[in-house]
């Protein structure tokens, strides 16, 4: 497994990553609207990444000089952009007085094995890529996320790894911390289960103190027929990476003491 870093990051590196996020956006010609990561909540897998066309990029940001320090690893770069089948990249920095460079053309943006140079738009394809079971996981997340922030909860930390639990915490109503199991499903199933080391997770945090809650998100493609017997029959339609989804989501349950 790799390392799941929780460092707050400096002011130089967000200053770095602030003007890599901004080479890419400028790249897009205009708002990208499929950032996946563009934020500096640990922990951190990548630096940034985004979605274009059916393609995912993850993104370290390194500096040339060795001098800036980074949270993560190459790693847990190679192990989120291997689980949801992207394209791991680095974008190499230079200081530059008090601002940050990338130092490669165009998208800035070169392949984390061979460090060869990377053009998103040349590696998008019509082709439909089934969304993987780590893609799967971190949108539910993204959905428990949102929604817990909309109920007026103060989001700490949260990750898509679907081998990492909790997979979110939050300050809860007493002020103290709270974590969240998520679990996808895809349709015809509409309810996840609950991992296999919950009551470890549970007796162990019982001990701090911290409440705990399970989130089940179940997601369907908009263009599926909804067949009654599509678990049977295996009338559905795979989820596609890009297109439009139809996603259930009841809210938290409590893990209390059965």
């Amino acid at each position: 497994m790799h390392n799941i870093e929780m460092t707050e990051v400096s002011e130089d590196f967000a200053r770095c990553w602030n003007a890599a996020g901004l080479r890419i956006q400028n790249q897009a010609q205009g708002p990208l609207q499929s950032w996946l990561r563009a934020h500096l909540n640990p922990p951190f897998l990548e630096h940034l990444s985004f979605r274009l066309g059916n393609q995912l990029f993850y993104i370290q940001v390194e500096d040339v000089d060795g001098v800036l320090e980074t949270p993560g690893s190459l790693e847990g770069l190679l192990a989120i952009a291997d689980g949801c089948a992207g394209h791991a990249c680095l974008m190499p920095m230079k200081r530059i007085g008090l601002d940050w460079e990338p130092t490669e053309s165009g998208w800035g943006l070169i392949d984390a094995r061979t460090r060869m140079p990377v053009s998103p738009p040349a590696l998008i394809t019509d082709q439909n890529l089934v969304m993987t079971d780590w893609e799967l996981q971190d949108l539910a997340v993204q959905v428990v996320r949102d929604q817990t922030a909309k109920e007026g909860h103060k989001l700490m930390s949260w990750n898509g790894d679907p081998g990492v639990n909790p997979s979110l915490w939050f300050v809860g109503p007493s002020g103290g911390p709270e974590w969240v199991i998520v679990r996808a499903v895809r349709y015809p199933l509409t309810q996840a289960t609950e991992p296999a080391n919950t009551a470890e997770l549970k007796s162990h945090f019982d001990k701090m103190g911290f409440p705990g809650h399970f989130a089940s998100v179940a997601i369907a493609s908009a263009d599926d027929p909804f067949d009654p017997d599509a678990e049977r029959n295996g009338n559905f339609i795979p989820l596609y990476r890009g297109c439009a989804m139809h996603i259930r989501y009841e809210g938290l349950r409590s893990l209390k003491a059965k």
